[in-house]
């Protein structure tokens, strides 16, 4: 399988890691020579409720033998989609009750930025630097990262930048700004938390000169920060939330919500404002409503932040300078993005998966599904340990 990965598969680095998966169940991937692997990245914080839930399984099964796809977007009432959307509205803040589905977060990012625009008629728009929001074209003109998107220029002009938790930037929106797009927690550039309560400036910036306010939920969201979104830990609402990664449970998804009155405005002048043939499929849904469902019905996403705890107590090394993030949105840094490198190299070997972030090289992520266990925790932060202390040993 090996050579045909290689030979016919596109790859997105020249040295992927390249195992060979033969099954995965609970918090373990296995490889198809019998080794298991402790999963602490999650399929990159898309497995929520770990490999192969039961719930969501059982839901993806049942909507199968109903009915797979039926109808491009929007056309038909179709209940799981109906039913997830509603539900969605039911836990977030009463301003932001309807959604549109897609197939992606980056998809849901480019429906975002298009109603920013089609609600204020203005075409500024504002993220920041180090952000990551996906790779399309719109996505790519609003990734704060020029040695990744330079080569694909020209992208979407009248596109501008201000540094995360940096308020004297908050004057570069202004009233010719649409949207200003933000990570609730910045990924890519090192799992980096606003600060001072910035977000809220944003929000009042944006307020004061009529922008449209867009937070990224796509990887803090769905439990990961100890709330069902990131935002609910900073007392902010925006104007729309972007969904994906851990909302499907292991399944491609993506999604944005606003206020009706925002949403309503992609459906005229022109009509197909916004359109997706897979957006909202059924077996999809079927499979975020249940994941939706078994984090709101149980403690999982409480039991988070104890997770959290348990984990800064445990991963406590001299090669390790700190640990940034929150809940299970955790990024152990340390001195060098070879020391990184060799740490998540070495412990894969051994039998855990952990995994680089976008642009801190000197990043390990750990974002391990939300079901991972206190016993499972421990066994996986030894195994970094070891690893930690034979790096040491071998420097000394």
């Amino acid at each position: 399988m090996l050579s045909d990965f290689f030979k016919y598969q596109a790859q997105t680095t020249e040295h992927p890691l390249a195992m060979e998966v033969s099954h995965a169940k609970g918090s373990y991937i296995y490889n198809t020579a019998g080794k298991e692997y402790l999963d602490f990245v999650a399929g990159v914080s898309a497995n929520t409720l770990g490999h192969q839930p039961k719930r969501v399984n059982d839901a993806i099964k049942t909507q199968l033998d109903k009915y797979s796809h039926v109808m491009v977007y929007g056309e038909y009432a179709q209940n799981p989609a109906t039913e997830l959307c509603k539900l969605l509205a039911q836990n977030l803040p009463s301003t932001l009750s309807k959604t549109y589905l897609t197939n992606s977060g980056t998809e849901a990012i480019e429906g975002a930025l298009k109603l920013a625009r089609r609600v204020t008629g203005r075409s500024q728009l504002i993220s920041c630097h180090n952000a990551y929001h996906g790779n399309t074209m719109g996505s790519m003109s609003v990734m704060g990262f020029e040695e990744r998107k330079q080569i694909f220029r020209p992208l979407i002009p009248d596109v501008d930048f201000i540094t995360f938790n940096n308020e004297a930037d908050l004057e570069k929106i202004t009233s010719k700004t649409a949207g200003v797009l933000l990570e609730t927690i910045q990924g890519g550039a090192g799992f980096i938390q606003p600060e001072n309560n910035f977000l809220k400036k944003v929000k009042q910036r944006c307020e004061e000169v009529g922008a449209i306010m867009i937070l990224d939920e796509i990887q803090p969201g769905f439990g990961r920060t100890g709330k069902l979104f990131g935002f609910e830990n900073y007392d902010v609402v925006p104007d729309v939330v972007v969904m994906g990664k851990g909302m499907g449970g292991g399944m491609p998804v993506g999604a944005f919500t606003a206020s009706a009155e925002m949403m309503d405005l992609l459906s005229h002048d022109p009509k197909l404002g916004h359109i997706t043939t897979f957006g909202g499929h059924p077996v999809i849904a079927a499979a975020c409503l249940a994941t939706l469902q078994e984090l709101t019905e149980t403690n999982l996403i409480a039991e988070t932040l104890e997770k959290e705890a348990l984990f800064r107590k445990t991963l406590v090394h001299p090669l390790i300078k700190e640990i940034r993030g929150k809940g299970l949105m955790l990024a152990a840094m340390t001195e060098s993005p070879d020391l990184a490198t060799e740490v998540i190299l070495k412990c894969q070997e051994k039998g855990l998966i952990l995994f680089w972030l976008l642009f801190e090289g000197c990043a390990i992520r750990i974002t391990p599904p939300l079901t991972i266990s206190n016993e499972e925790i421990i066994k996986g932060c030894g195994i970094i340990l070891e690893a930690l202390n034979e790096i040491e040993n071998n420097n000394n």
